[in-house]
C-alpha cells in the first residue's frame, strides 16, 4: 500500500510517502514564513517525483484531522479531500495529538503520554494515551480544556510524559500541582512527523470523503460571535466546514 501522509494542523508542515510501513520520503518544515497553502501541493509533487511515483499510484491519503490551527487544518483537510476525490483514493483522518504520542515509548507500562498544544487563555488541546501491546490506546479523548481541568485529571496517574513543543509552557505548573513523576519527552518528539501519521493511518479505517471534517474541538470565531449576540440556541453548526 502506497500512503501519502499530510500534517498541516499546526505551524510545522510535514509530508511523507510510505510503502506499507517503510518510509520512502519525508519533509518537515517548522519555519514561520512558510505558507502551508502555497507550499503543500508543490511539496507533495516533489516528494512523489523523488521516489518515482505518480499520483495515481497512491492507495491511501492520510491527514492530521485536528485539533490544531483553524487555518492549518482547513488547508490540510481540503488538500487531502480534493486529492482523494480526484484520484479516487481512500481517505483517512488521524488525531494530530495521537501523531505526537505515537513515537514515545515509555520504559514503564504504567506511564501515560500527554500530547498537548497551546490553545491560549490558559487552555490546551490535550489527550491522554498509553502504549499497549496492541499499540497506542486513548485513555482520554482529545479535548479543548482549561489547564486546571487537565491537571485535575492527571492527578490519578503516577508517571506522566508530556510531549509537544508547547508542553514546556505548562510543565512547571503541572509539576507543581500533580503529585506524580512528570517528565518532558525528548525534544526529538516535539514536532509531528508525517511518517508516524502514515503508520497510524495505515491501520485506521477510511472515511467518506464528502462527510469528512476537521476536529476543531472548539467553536469558530463566527460561532462565538453568534452566541454572544443571540439568545437562540444553536441546534446545528453555524458554519459548514466543508
Amino acid at each position: 500500500m502506497i500512503i501519502l501522509a499530510i500534517d498541516t494542523s499546526n505551524r510545522p508542515l510535514s509530508v511523507a510517502v510510505l510503502q506499507d510501513t517503510q518510509l520512502l520520503a519525508t519533509v518537515t518544515f517548522n519555519y514561520r514564513q512558510k505558507d502551508h497553502s502555497t507550499t503543500l501541493l508543490p511539496l507533495i509533487a516533489d516528494l512523489l517525483k523523488q521516489v518515482d511515483l505518480q499520483p495515481s499510484q497512491i492507495d491511501r491519503i492520510v491527514v492530521a484531522q485536528g485539533p490544531g490551527s483553524y487555518t492549518g487544518l482547513r488547508i490540510g483537510v481540503t488538500a487531502a479531500k480534493t486529492l482523494a476525490f480526484v484520484l479516487k483514493k481512500e481517505l483517512v483522518g488521524v488525531s494530530s495529538l495521537a501523531v505526537l504520542a505515537a513515537p514515545v515509548q515509555p520504559e514503564n507500562d504504567e506511564t501515560v503520554i500527554v500530547p498537548m498544544f497551546d490553545a491560549r487563555r490558559e487552555c490546551v488541546f490535550a489527550g491522554i494515551y498509553q502504549q499497549k501491546n496492541e499499540g497506542l490506546v486513548s485513555l482520554l479523548a482529545d479535548q479543548h480544556l482549561a489547564l486546571t481541568k487537565l491537571i485535575a485529571v492527571l492527578k490519578k496517574y503516577s508517571k506522566i510524559i508530556l510531549v509537544g513543543q508547547d508542553a514546556i509552557l505548562f510543565n512547571q505548573q503541572i509539576q507543581e500541582n500533580v503529585h506524580a513523576e512528570v517528565v518532558l519527552a525528548n525534544k526529538v518528539f516535539d514536532y509531528p512527523q508525517a511518517y508516524q501519521l502514515g503508520l497510524l493511518g495505515r491501520i485506521t479505517n477510511p472515511v467518506g470523503i464528502h462527510d469528512f471534517v476537521p476536529h476543531y474541538l472548539r467553536l469558530t470565531q463566527a460561532e462565538k460571535y453568534w452566541l454572544d449576540h443571540h439568545q437562540e440556541k444553536l441546534n446545528e453548526p453555524l458554519v459548514e466546514k466543508f
